[in-house]
C-alpha cells in the first residue's frame, strides 16, 4: 500500500506540473465520471482536461484507486461511490464499513478533496424489485459512523443518490409531491438521518426521460427556453419539467418533516445518440438552458437561489447496459476518445466554445473491419450480425439515430467494425465465418462515423459476453438492422 501511495503521489505531482491551476477559472458545476468503457482513457490525462476546463467537482461511481489517485492534490472536489453490490457488505458489519473508509478515504489524508461518499446508486429503482430496500439505510448509517470516528464526518458526508422515481405526484402538480407509498417509511427514516448529520438529499433528474417515456409529453417543457406552463397552488407557474420535478421533491421533503434539507442534483444531462430525441442539437439546447439557469442562481419557485448540479456524464460509455434504452451509451459531453461533442459554456454566460479535449490520446491503427461482399456463403450472416452487436455496440443504428440512414451492407459493416474495435482490432475479431475483411480505407459514410478505438490506458481485457445476453439481444439487433 505504501508503494501504491508513492506512485499515486508521483503521478499527481507530474500532473500538477503539466497542467494549469484551477484557481480563477473554476466553474461551480460538477460532472459524473463513469467507468463503463471498454477502453478507458489515462486518468492523469482526464484530470488534466478537467482542470483545463475549470471543472471543480467530480462524482465517481466507485472508489477505484486508479482514477481517484489522479485526483489527489488536484484541487477538484470529489464524491466517491460505493456500488449497489457492496451495500449488503457495508450494512451487515460496521467493521466492513470502517475498513472501507480506511482503505478508500483516510488513506489519502487531506490530499483528496473529498466532499461526499455516495452509498449505492439509485438503489430504490422499481426495476430492482426491492433488492436493496433492507441494506441501503443501514449501509448509509455505518459509513457515516465510520467517517465520524475517523474524525472527518464534519466535512465528509455519506449520501444516497436516488432516482426521481422515489417521489410521486398523483395530479402531476409539484404541490402534491410525496414519497412513494411503498417506501415512504424508509425514505422518512433516511431523510431525517441525512438532516441530523448535515448531509444533503442527492437526486437524479432527467427531463430527457420524460420525453422518452411518453409521446404525449409536451416537447418544449423538457427544456428551459419556453414551452407549456403548468399552474400550481398559490399561483406558482412552472415553465420546465426540471423545476417542477425539483419542487415535487421539495414538497415530499416537507411532508417527511425536513422542509429545509439541502438538495443536490447528482445527475442531469441529455444523450446525443440512440434515440430520435437524443442528438447534438437537443443536447446543446438542454445544456445551454441548464447552465444559464445555474449561472443566474435563480433556483426554483420553492427553492430560489444557488443550485448544486453534476452533469451526466463525462464520456460515452460503450459497456453500459442498454436495458433502459440505446441512449444509455451516449450521455457524454465528450466522445469515447475525450473530444468535446459541441460548443458549450460551463459558466453559463452563453460564450459557447469547444471545451479542451483530453490530451495525448493514442489510437489503434487506422483500419476497419467491413463486410466482404464477395463471400460465397452468406447463410451465417444473421447469426454473425447478432453476435457482433451483442458483443459490440450497435446503438447508433436504431431509428432516428446517427447511423440510421445506412444501406444493408454498411449496416453489417458497422456492426462488424464496432466488435472489431472493441476487441483491440484482433485479426480474429474480423473473420465472422469468412464474411468480413480488414481494410485501411475509412469506412465512415453518410454522416455515420465508423470509429477507430483508442489504445486502452487500462490494459484491460476486451469485454466478453455470455450466451444468455446474446440471445436476449437477438430480436433487438434484428429490428435495428432491418430499418
Amino acid at each position: 500500500m505504501a508503494r501504491l501511495l508513492q506512485l499515486l503521489a508521483g503521478a499527481a505531482a507530474l500532473l500538477l506540473a503539466a497542467s494549469p491551476a484551477m484557481a480563477d477559472n473554476a466553474v461551480d458545476v460538477g460532472v459524473n465520471w463513469g467507468s463503463q468503457l471498454s477502453h478507458p482513457l489515462l486518468p492523469a490525462s482526464v484530470v488534466k482536461m478537467l482542470k483545463e476546463n475549470g471543472i471543480s467537482k467530480v462524482k465517481m461511481f466507485d472508489a477505484d484507486h486508479w482514477p481517484v489517485g489522479a485526483l489527489v492534490d488536484s484541487g477538484i472536489e470529489v464524491m466517491l461511490g460505493i456500488p449497489n453490490d457492496m451495500l449488503e457488505t457495508m450494512s451487515s458489519s460496521y467493521s466492513n464499513a470502517k475498513n472501507w473508509v480506511k482503505e478508500n478515504v483516510t488513506v489519502y489524508g487531506d490530499k483528496l478533496k473529498l466532499k461526499y461518499v455516495a452509498v449505492g446508486n439509485e438503489p430504490f429503482l422499481k426495476a430492482y424489485n426491492g433488492s436493496f430496500m433492507k441494506t441501503t439505510v443501514p449501509a448509509l448509517k455505518n459509513i457515516q459512523k465510520a467517517l465520524d470516528e475517523a474524525g472527518i464526518g464534519g466535512t465528509v458526508k455519506a449520501v444516497v443518490p436516488l432516482n426521481a422515481d422515489v417521489y410521486v405526484s398523483p395530479d402531476d402538480k409539484p404541490s402534491s409531491g410525496a414519497f412513494r407509498p411503498d417506501i415512504n417509511d424508509l425514505m422518512t427514516d433516511m431523510v431525517k438521518f441525512l438532516h441530523d448529520h448535515g448531509a444533503p438529499f442527492v437526486v437524479n433528474i432527467y427531463p430527457f426521460l420524460s420525453l422518452y417515456q411518453s409521446d404525449d409529453f409536451p416537447f418544449d417543457f423538457a427544456f428551459f427556453d419556453g414551452g407549456k406552463n403548468i399552474q400550481d397552488k398559490g399561483g406558482i407557474s412552472y415553465s420546465n419539467v426540471f423545476d417542477a420535478n425539483y419542487d415535487t421533491l421539495v414538497n415530499a421533503l416537507k411532508k417527511a418533516g425536513v422542509p429545509k434539507l439541502k438538495v443536490v442534483v447528482g445527475e442531469a444531462g441529455w444523450p446525443t445518440d440512440g434515440n430520435k430525441n437524443a442528438n447534438l442539437k437537443l443536447a446543446r439546447r438542454f445544456y445551454d438552458g441548464l447552465l444559464k439557469k445555474l449561472a443566474k442562481k435563480e433556483g426554483t419557485p420553492l427553492r430560489p437561489g444557488k443550485l448544486e448540479v453534476y452533469l451526466f456524464g463525462l464520456f460515452d460509455e460503450d459497456m453500459k447496459s442498454i436495458a433502459p434504452g440505446n441512449f444509455e451509451r451516449h450521455w457524454g459531453i465528450f466522445t469515447y476518445d475525450g473530444k468535446p461533442k459541441f460548443p458549450m459554456d460551463l459558466t453559463g454566460q452563453g460564450n459557447d466554445k469547444l471545451l479542451a479535449a483530453v490530451p495525448n490520446v493514442q489510437y489503434l491503427p487506422k483500419q476497419w473491419c467491413v463486410f466482404d461482399d464477395s463471400a460465397k456463403d452468406k447463410s451465417k450472416l444473421p447469426g454473425n450480425i447478432e453476435y457482433a452487436c451483442a458483443s459490440g455496440d450497435c446503438t447508433a443504428l436504431g431509428y432516428g439515430c446517427s447511423c440510421n440512414g445506412l444501406d444493408e451492407k454498411s449496416n453489417i459493416s458497422y456492426a462488424f467494425n464496432m466488435y472489431f474495435q472493441m476487441q483491440d482490432q484482433d485479426v480474429r475479431a474480423c473473420d465472422f465465418d469468412g464474411l468480413a475483411k480488414i481494410t485501411d480505407k475509412n469506412a465512415s459514410t453518410r454522416g455515420c462515423l465508423f470509429p477507430v478505438q483508442v489504445v486502452s490506458a487500462g490494459g484491460r481485457a476486451a469485454p466478453a459476453i455470455g450466451w444468455a445476453s446474446l440471445l436476449a439481444l437477438t430480436a433487438h439487433v434484428a429490428m435495428m438492422l432491418l430499418v
